[in-house]
């Protein structure tokens, strides 16, 4: 009975505010001559009972379908979804909940967070949803998911917040929220609603061996996610810092402050302009303390390319300040 008493009644009021705003993805990839076409059937589809319905649009000079999942921000028709669902397409179509079905172009993207942005010509206002505050996500909270699972169209699962700041090595940038709702190939790019019809995440990737939902899923949350997609409508693309080091753990009995090793630097790069040298341990940026390399990364990332900064590093025993100009980071930079 007391269970009874927390427990919605029905979600059913929240999903009829947001699912108008919540779209289906299919996508296009030509591939040329001579391919292994089973290997290039996208992730999404790979182990779903689909898969062979859409091997079998590929021929020598042919294409490669698959379904994702994206949201409107925006009543003029901007769409959030993943980069990876979007990457390499030749023709992108979105299909409403009214039934249209329009082409898409893409905006902006970032394949360093899975993020891009999209835009259809509706002729008119279109449904939308907002970003709620992931930062109040506590592990426990409801939460319903939407999307295009199996390419089978609108479907909301709910469940719960099942952990947060989550590293599942998808890249330099992971802090998903893991969430037990089912999700399933194809709710890539969906939204994650709170109970109050707020965005606080994207639906992004699953752990499933099997091909279908185990219960394990995570999504970006909004308030990394709502950051970028403000970044990508503007630019198009995001300008990151970039320090130019390769850079290391240090071992758990080094004896020195928690840090990262500095393991080589990029000639020419900030870094090595600066003095910061192979065998430095870097401590901190601006006053922030850098543990480990993934929060120096990050650090480094969120400042503006060609603002000044101040790094703090022990050489051999000795504590100092370096003043760095932070340089825009390459797309093919490891640090």
């Amino acid at each position: 009975m007391a269970a009874a008493q927390w427990m919605p009644r029905s979600f059913a009021p929240v999903v009829r505010r947001v699912l108008p705003a919540v779209v289906n993805i299919a996508v296009t990839e030509k591939i040329g001559s001579g391919n292994d076409f089973a290997s290039l059937l996208p992730p999404e589809l790979r182990g779903t009972p689909f898969a062979q319905q859409f091997l079998r649009h590929f021929n020598q000079e042919g294409e490669v379908r698959a379904a994702a999942s994206g949201f409107i921000i925006d009543p003029g028709g901007v769409i959030v979804t993943n980069n990876h669902v979007v990457s390499g397409a030749s023709r992108i179509l979105v299909s409403l909940s009214d039934r249209r079905t329009l082409s898409a172009r893409v905006i902006g993207a970032d394949a360093l967070t899975d993020i891009a942005v999209l835009k259809v010509d509706a002729g008119g206002p279109l449904p939308f949803v907002g970003f709620g505050d992931s930062s109040v996500v506590q592990v426990g909270d409801w939460v319903l998911a939407c999307g295009n699972p199996f390419g089978l169209g609108g479907t909301v699962t709910a469940g719960i917040v099942s952990a947060e700041g989550r590293n599942i090595d998808e890249g330099p940038y992971d802090r998903f929220l893991q969430i037990d709702a089912p999700l399933n190939p194809g709710n890539s790019g969906g939204p994650l609603f709170d109970l109050d019809g707020g965005v606080i995440g994207m639906n992004t990737a699953i752990v499933a061996p099997n091909g279908g939902s185990v219960g394990i899923g995570f999504a970006i949350p909004s308030n990394a996610l709502a950051p970028i997609v403000a970044q990508l409508r503007a630019n198009g693309s995001i300008r990151r810092g970039w320090l130019g080091v390769s850079i290391e753990s240090l071992p758990d009995d080094s004896g020195r402050d928690a840090g990262v090793l500095v393991t080589g630097v990029t000639g020419g790069g900030p870094a090595e302009r600066s003095g910061i040298r192979p065998g430095d341990v870097l401590l901190a940026v601006n006053g922030t303390a850098v543990p480990s390399p993934l929060a120096l990364i990050r650090t480094v990332a969120g400042l503006p390319p060609g603002n000044h900064a101040t790094v703090t590093l022990n050489r051999n025993g000795a504590r100092m300040a370096l003043a760095v100009t932070i340089g825009e980071r390459p797309a093919d930079a490891p640090e």
